[in-house]
């Protein structure tokens, strides 16, 4: 289903008011069966929850939540840009974009901090437009509850990626007309873009959603996983508000009960386990409906890997940071969380090898052995996350208790680790640091964890130094204006309000 608004460019910020239903499984093969003028949109349950499934974004237009997978033949990507910030990649596709960001060389005319910034205004737009009608709307109490539920953690979700990427940014939690005061907006600091965040958070978690969903709906895991990282960001760098621990800890505890390890790594990228097991929340595809090119973009340039047109070595971890894991850790085992090899396509007696480790924890089989349309979901959240944010936070609260050492346990014990124990305070935070770069590996959470901690992994080394003084396995320092992406030159062109970032 559609809504066929006018489009209308305000300021910065593009009001995209043409909405696709395509938010999960069961809503994207829905057919269109209404044509809303603006005179009568939002005035029953049924239209609130269709405008609502639609917040979740458009796969065809890469709006809402499908941003992240938005990209080109070229190998740009908004996943891919986050995660070459964080060091750990080589790129070995055409794109200069990406190579400029991995040496440190970009500018904010790359195109990838543009489609972040746009689309995710966009999609608070939309949301900030349903939070203020939907609460008028005559319709039954929980489902108009649960909607705003959904709105709000969809609203943060996006401000707490703008506020990570950009710092201060404007805050806008009202519709913007043409003769709105915010028009033109001023940034507005950080610490209040993260009061809204939690406050959003907050309310979604009062909102009555479920605790769980299997269909790719936002749940209170979704909610409380969020809300824990957004405590957690926030006990570190730059707010450094350290009682903040305290609540990531208490927060992230909520989630751990309501669901399971899987005991299969291939679990986590092929099409029987969506959102399912350890996978709290997800962007929703579906062959027909909506692919993506997350197996393209991370198997190695131009090698004849299943069923692909393309073949684009966009992301491709660095031998170092492979070479960084435990000896006997079985997440780098052939086929496990990387592989270096595959049987041709098309010719299966005969292996093709790759040169380099690829990510076979994106590596899609469905696709790779059928048309070459990847439906995989893309996985913003998943219980080790939760469960590392959960051993870090507590940490720092009352040092490694022994809670904090089964959380942490249980995901080395599943990669055939020994567990931790007897370490310090500052050792046990190393090696919560460390897990969450090896489990998390290429999630875009490395370059955050740089973010809040002033810190990145220096995997020669296996150890954690300054950000500003440890070279990357490329050999590049991080510079201190890359805490931050730029504001997007387009943004600050078209409101002069806007100040650039430091150094950009």
């Amino acid at each position: 289903m559609k809504f066929n608004f006018k489009k209308y460019r305000i300021g910065y910020l593009l009001l995209v008011l043409t909405i696709t239903i395509t938010s999960c499984n069961k809503y994207l093969d829905e057919k269109d069966k209404s044509n809303f003028v603006k005179s009568n949109y939002f005035t029953t349950a049924s239209q609130a929850q269709t405008f609502v499934n639609g917040l979740y974004g458009n796969p065809s237009g890469n709006t809402g939540l499908y941003m992240f997978l938005n990209g080109d033949a070229y190998g740009e990507s908004p996943f891919i840009t986050i995660e070459l910030f964080a060091g750990h990649t080589t790129s070995l596709g055409q794109s200069v974009n990406n190579g400029n960001v991995i040496h440190e060389r970009t500018d904010p005319v790359n195109p990838g901090f543009e489609t972040v910034w746009k689309s995710c205004y966009n999609s608070i737009a939309n949301a900030n437009l349903a939070l203020s009608v939907i609460p008028g709307i005559s319709m039954d109490a929980q489902l108009k509850n649960r909607l705003i539920g959904e709105t709000r953690f969809l609203r943060a979700f996006f401000y707490y990626h703008l506020v990570r990427l950009y710092g201060d940014v404007p805050l806008i939690t009202d519709p913007v007309t043409i003769t709105s005061p915010n028009l033109y907006p001023n940034r507005t600091p950080q610490t209040q873009v993260y009061d809204q965040i939690i406050s959003d958070l907050q309310a979604a978690e009062a909102s009555g959603i479920p605790e769980t969903d299997q269909t790719g709906r936002v749940s209170l895991g979704a909610v409380r996983t969020l809300l824990a990282s957004v405590y957690l960001t926030t006990a570190g760098y730059p707010l450094q508000k350290t009682a903040n621990y305290a609540l990531a800890s208490a927060e992230a505890l909520k989630v751990i009960p309501d669901y399971t390890l899987f005991t299969n790594y291939a679990f986590l990228h092929d099409n029987a386990h969506k959102n399912q097991g350890e996978l709290i929340f997800q962007s929703q595809y579906l062959v027909g409906v909506a692919t993506n090119a997350i197996p393209q973009l991370t198997i190695p340039f131009n090698l004849p890997v299943g069923a692909y047109g393309d073949h684009l070595g966009a992301m491709i971890p660095t031998n170092e940071f492979f070479n960084s894991y435990e000896t006997g850790d079985l997440r780098v085992k052939e086929r496990q969380f990387y592989f270096s090899s595959y049987p041709q396509y098309g010719d299966t007696t005969k292996t093709v090898i790759f040169g380099e480790h690829a990510l076979y924890k994106y590596f899609h089989v469905e696709s790779a052995l059928g048309n070459g349309q990847s439906d995989e979901n893309w996985t913003f959240l998943r219980l080790p996350e939760a469960m590392l944010i959960y051993a870090e936070a507590t940490n720092e609260v009352s040092g490694p208790t022994q809670a904090a050492y089964d959380q942490v346990n249980k995901i080395r014990a599943r990669a055939l680790l020994p567990a931790l124990s007897g370490l310090s305070t500052d050792q046990f935070r190393e090696a919560i640091w460390k897990e969450r770069y090896h489990e998390l590996a290429y999630e875009n959470k490395a370059y955050f964890d740089i973010q809040r901690t002033h810190m990145v992994y220096d995997v020669i080394h296996n150890t954690f130094g300054d950000a500003l003084s440890t070279p990357t396995e490329q050999g590049v320092t991080m510079k201190a204006q890359y805490y931050l992406w730029p504001i997007p030159q387009r943004e600050i062109s078209t409101n002069n309000k806007l100040t650039q970032n430091p150094g950009w």
